[in-house]
């Protein structure tokens, strides 16, 4: 702590300050310091922007300052409600850190005019606190994710407290209700702190908050239910001096940061293990506050009508203007400005000094933190086939997670995993071997795996595990989110707005690349037979496509070895979303580590082994396939048709990189066309078996050239609670089926070969009829992993031919 502590009248003055230049970004396009008389022609002719949580937000901001600079702590702000950018923009501009990134905007009466002209201007910068706003890991459009990034932002990050400030309709959302509960994963010995200011000021958009229409006694103890100790401070209402709510506000705020000290000591020092009761803050400020009180005769200032822009037409009315002169003078813009527009020498005093500027934190601009991950060898973990024989059945995700195990071994301060209650259902279990999960509330003694320090958090909330590994992401660390496929739609708009995040993020010059945030997606539409229909979508694939080429990778890995290659590609990439799919079923394991290397690389391959082409001849139809069990469908089918119809010439392609099916022009790891027409040629039939919904294969290919003979088999939308075979009986997707496709789009097959056609029906029926009488399917579909042959036969060589993509 410094010896000098920053006076209140200054923390007053930056309010003041930042306030001003709030209100300025909404209206005016220049004579920015009112050195003329305004005038219609400085007011912008769209005003957008949002007043009414403004003050409260640049409030704390002012407040935070005062005790970095007397404590020299380590803060990350983050501004949840929506549409806060004025301040936040207003503050790292007053920091001086607005000018250091943005040089066209210089701290002065200049750069001020550009500052305000920018703001919700075209080829300007959003109202919101953007991945363009310094200081920000947060971006307030959608909101609720506030505080989950703030907790997640501060796991393995001891020294950084990160100030939330919550608004209290963004704290009626349900992932915001949800996040409250993180503080019983918080570790007061290796984490750091978050400390939550819940903005009280009353309403949403047209509407009061519930949390500000409930009795003050009533909502003191919701937060100490959720294990908070709740410090309400509420002032600003009916005309009341600022310096008597500056007075409170600064007392509660040096209390909690004292009592995080303590907290944090206690837990570092030997003294109590017991889950503390971290501080909290209440702030009930008006709406809109310093802003007009009426306008037009209407209330503002404490009403829903100071959400937005109180007084919307500046331009047209001259009592409308008249008031927003009187309302940027009340800040007395002479004292906080000299006369070249900088900010004056007063405001030092509560300005931080490099690092420790909120605006300027290296921990919002988390590739500047990064360390690479230190990756274990795959070899240890891989399905060895030379001793297996092709074809060795495994868990999957079983051989995944033991690397993993290795992974947190070899960084244990630098990568977690995050999902809901699903760790070991998706056989990723083996990783308790040297870690737990994090857990600070009771531990009985029937509980496994439970423990203060763990790098593995579970809680039943898709939102949360998503937000955590946002912001711990976001602040330049690794991890892992692990999900049922059918729920991880719970967040597509939590995926929406991250991926836009990154797609603005990759146009900021300044922002360092991040880790990319891999999903892992077991427990797939295939092999959740015996839940039903409602753990059966593959839908989120269709989503994630919607994105930039820029962002987006898709994994099909159809083995144990490729699932280990792939994964440990995807946590070494950086600012991507990457969706891994993998079963956690027994699966045969096709690849060798040194093959599945070679195809993982090419992102898909003809396997030669597993068609019937012969070199240097084209193929009679090609059969594709993406994802484990498809990929066993489609090897099925091929052999069914190599006893059959043994001069029929098929080329056999597995895909594991689904973006390769775009063209290059539109994804940097599509295939030309030459390229693409060489794998699955220019006028042949190509029948693809995949693994989530048949339209999302056009939609890659439907600018190829054999686009119209390209016929996929996927999800269809068919299922219930039933047998894995006759789930993809259900589909369309089995082996007798995909002959039948087979000889209907060969044309010589077509006629010849139609009792083969009959028969494989038959058998399809027969499938059918065994499932109902025995509960189970048939024998000859379920050995070797539901392969119909030796593959040990087959041998280990050569794997991927001399194609590649």
């Amino acid at each position: 702590m410094t010896s000098d502590a920053v006076p209140l009248p200054v923390v007053d003055a930056w309010w003041r300050a930042a306030n001003y230049l709030s209100v300025g970004q909404i209206y005016l396009l220049d004579n920015p310091l009112l050195r003329e008389p305004l005038t219609p022609a400085d007011i912008k002719p769209r005003l957008l922007g949002h007043w009414g949580t403004t003050p409260a937000l640049n409030l704390v901001w002012a407040h935070l300052n005062k005790l970095i600079v007397e404590r020299s702590t380590n803060v990350v702000y983050i501004a949840g409600p929506g549409h806060g950018g004025p301040g936040v923009v207003a503050n790292a501009w007053l920091d001086g850190t607005y000018s250091e990134l943005f040089h066209h905007i210089p701290l002065d009466g200049t750069g001020m005019q550009r500052l305000f002209r920018q703001f919700s201007f075209p080829g300007g910068i959003p109202s919101h606190a953007a991945p363009e706003t310094p200081g920000s890991i947060n971006e307030g459009g959608e909101l609720g994710y506030s505080l989950v990034h703030a907790y997640g932002a501060v796991l393995d990050n001891p020294s950084l407290l990160t100030a939330c400030v919550i608004g209290d309709g963004e704290a009626e959302t349900a992932t915001l209700a949800t996040s409250w509960h993180l503080n019983k994963f918080l570790n007061p010995a290796t984490d750091g702190a978050v400390l939550p200011i819940l903005n009280l000021n009353g309403y949403k958009i047209a509407n009061p908050t519930l949390l500000a229409r409930i009795p003050d006694d009533e909502l003191e103890a919701l937060f100490t239910g959720y294990g908070y100790s709740p410090r309400v401070v509420a002032g600003g209402f009916d005309g009341e001096d600022p310096m008597l709510v500056h007075e409170r506000f600064a007392v509660a705020l040096a209390q909690a940061f004292d009592d995080i000290a303590e907290i944090q000591d206690a837990a570092r020092n030997g003294g109590s293990t017991a889950r503390p009761k971290w501080p909290m803050i209440v702030l009930k400020t008006p709406k809109g506050w310093t802003g007009p009180k009426v306008v037009d005769g209407l209330p503002v200032e404490n009403t829903w009508r100071a959400h937005q822009v109180p007084l919307a037409t500046v331009r047209d009315n001259p009592e409308h203007l008249k008031q927003l002169d009187e309302w940027l003078k009340s800040y007395k813009p002479e004292e906080l400005f000299d006369d070249e527009g900088r900010p004056v020498d007063l405001l030092d005093a509560d300005r931080p000094r490099g690092d420790l500027r909120m605006s300027a934190n290296p921990n919002a601009n988390g590739g500047l933190l990064l360390r690479s991950l230190s990756l274990p060898p795959l070899g240890p973990h891989a399905v060895d086939l030379t001793a297996e024989g092709r074809g060795a059945v495994v868990e999957p995700t079983r051989q995944l997670g033991r690397w993993l195990r290795d992974l947190i071994a070899a960084n244990p301060d630098n990568f977690r995993i995050f999902g809901p209650d699903e760790v070991a259902s998706n056989r990723l279990d083996d990783v308790y071997d040297v870690t737990a999960k994090a857990w600070q509330g009771e531990v009985l003694p029937t509980d496994e795996h439970l423990a203060h320090e763990g790098k593995v958090i579970e809680v039943l909330s898709e939102n949360l595990a998503q937000g955590l590994l946002e912001g711990y992401l976001l602040t330049g660390r690794h991890g892992l989110f692990t999900s049922y496929e059918a729920f991880i739609h719970i967040v597509d708009s939590m995926f929406n707005q991250y991926a836009k995040w990154l797609e603005s993020s990759a146009h900021v010059e300044w922002r360092r690349p991040v880790a990319s945030f891999t999903y892992l997606l077991s427990s797939h539409v295939w092999r959740q037979d015996h839940n039903g229909f409602s753990h059966q979508d593959p839908g989120f694939l269709d989503h994630v496509i919607n994105k930039k080429a820029s962002v987006v990778r898709v994994y099909l890995p159809p083995d144990a070895n490729t699932l280990l290659v792939t994964a440990e590609h995807c946590l070494a990439s950086r600012d991507y979303v990457n969706v891994i799919v993998a079963g956690k079923q027994p699966t045969a394991t096709l690849l060798t580590l040194d093959e599945a290397r070679v195809h993982g690389a090419r992102g898909l391959s003809i396997w030669d082994w597993a068609g019937t082409e012969v070199q240097g001849e084209e193929p009679d139809v090609v059969v594709a396939c993406a994802g484990d069990i498809p990929t066993v469908e489609a090897m099925a089918a091929v052999q069914i048709l190599k006893h059959e119809v043994p001069d029929l010439k098929v080329r056999f392609i597995n895909v594991v990189d689904l973006m390769r099916l775009q063209d290059s022009a539109e994804h940097p790891h599509g295939l030309d066309s030459d390229d693409f027409d060489a794998l699955f040629t220019p006028d042949k039939p190509v029948v693809f078996a995949f693994h989530g919904y048949p339209s999302l294969i056009h939609r890659l290919t439907y600018r190829r050239t054999n686009h119209s003979n390209i016929h996929v088999r996927g999800f269809k939308e068919m299922g219930t609670t039933t047998t894995p075979f006759d789930m993809l009986m259900l589909n369309d997707l089995d082996r007798y089926r995909l002959v039948m496709d087979v000889v209907k789009r060969v044309p010589r097959l077509r006629a010849a070969y139609a009792e083969l056609s009959q028969r494989m029906d038959g058998e399809r029926s027969s499938h059918r009829a065994y499932t109902r009488e025995h509960g189970e399917d048939a024998p000859d579909v379920v050995g070797s992993a539901g392969l119909p042959f030796d593959v040990e036969s087959v041998g280990v060589a050569d794997t991927g031919g001399d194609n590649e993509g």
